[in-house]
């Protein structure tokens, strides 16, 4: 197909830079990065305005609050709009952050983030990175990358980002039992597809991985040329 658009996949498992680095390699290269994860977070935040005992929430519930959704184009990306309007800050709190993985082990739900996700790439070359992004939403992706890092680098580079300073050893050791916690309730939905390149980015700067993303995907751009 003459205007086929170019997919790459980015997975991994929580906290291991895969939002980041997909926005940049996005960004470096022209094309727009879509972060499923950020659909998760906005079901799960137009669910919690109704009622934040999610203890309560079915399916369908976090379904039907997902209506008032839509996923709107910019400039480089997309962003997901609860009731027309941003919800970021919202979006990144700790009553979504704790939430979450219930929304994102839902089937429904995440048929509905994928389907969401798959039509932002009908018009535009994408970078997208989540859950099952290689295996499930783009299993023909042209590129499927894989990140993992060591638990306690990925509680530091949290911290980090959270703290806006470097974090002491008792608040990493905390946060390292949080992101073990979680891998452990994300293991179905962060799966490795068999031929995607796995990178450890335990020792690299975001710098370094995002070149080697970038490396990967002009390689395969020329291979299809």
């Amino acid at each position: 197909m003459a205007n086929a658009k170019m997919a790459i996949a980015i997975d991994g498992p929580a906290a291991s830079g895969k939002s980041s680095t997909a926005k940049a390699v996005a960004r470096e290269l022209g094309f727009h990065h879509v972060d499923s994860g950020a659909l998760y977070r906005a079901a799960t935040a137009a669910r919690s305005r109704i009622d934040l005992d999610s203890d309560r929430w079915t399916e369908e519930s976090v379904l039907d609050a997902a209506r008032c959704i839509t996923l709107e184009p910019t400039e480089t990306g997309f962003a997901p709009l609860l009731h027309g309007e941003s919800a970021e800050s919202e979006m990144r709190g700790e009553a979504v952050t704790s939430r979450v993985s219930r929304v994102a082990k839902m089937v429904g739900v995440r048929e509905w983030v994928n389907d969401q996700v798959r039509k932002a790439a009908e018009s535009y070359d994408v970078v997208v990175d989540g859950r099952d992004i290689g295996t499930v939403v783009f299993p023909d992706a042209a590129l499927k990358v894989f990140l993992i890092a060591e638990p306690g680098e990925r509680a530091r580079r949290r911290l980090v980002e959270k703290l806006g300073r470097a974090p002491v050893d008792d608040e990493i050791a905390e946060e390292t039992g949080k992101i073990i916690t979680r891998d452990e309730m994300d293991s179905a939905q962060s799966v490795r597809a068999a031929d995607a390149v796995v990178i450890d980015t335990t020792h690299l700067t975001q710098r370094d991985q995002i070149a080697q993303i970038v490396d990967l995907v002009r390689n395969k751009k020329g291979e299809a040329s």
